[in-house]
């Protein structure tokens, strides 16, 4: 028996819209890391990039549970002395909602070079629309 190991020349990618309107962010966003890391496929190989292209569209929609929504805190430094600056899950969704859901999903990917990788086929939109139609991708599920 012998184990099978992907080669990034057998890949082949498909590309998957999400509607994230009325979706939990921490569910949404497992689901699109998954598929981009390629683990609904039967060729998933850890070390090698076998995913999907995702499609992210209605961000401004996504919402969270119990209290998140006022007490949810986004924190990063600036890196010059005091910079250390906080948002709020409500104004960053009224402000950014892209980075919201880009934010979560990157949290789930691999923190190294094929994580870097695999988050790079993420599109995410705000509204309903988005321009990659003639990519014809195939409107996925999240609630499967």
């Amino acid at each position: 028996m012998n184990t099978y190991m992907a080669k990034e020349s057998d890949v082949t990618r498909a590309w998957h819209v999400i509607d994230a309107n009325g979706a939990t962010l921490g569910r949404l966003a497992t689901v699109v890391a998954n598929l981009l890391r390629g683990k609904n496929k039967p060729t998933f190989t850890p070390h090698v990039d076998t995913g999907d292209f995702v499609i992210v569209i209605n961000a401004d929609k996504i919402v969270v549970t119990g209290k998140k929504n006022t007490d949810k805190v986004y924190s990063h430094h600036t890196g010059w002395p005091g910079g250390f600056r906080q948002v709020k899950f409500n104004k960053m969704l009224a402000e950014k909602p892209i980075r919201i859901v880009e934010k979560a999903v990157r949290g789930m990917l691999p923190h190294n070079k094929l994580g870097d990788e695999q988050y790079r086929k993420l599109k995410v939109y705000a509204a309903a629309d988005h321009p990659h139609a003639a990519q014809k991708p195939t409107v996925y599920d999240i609630h499967q």
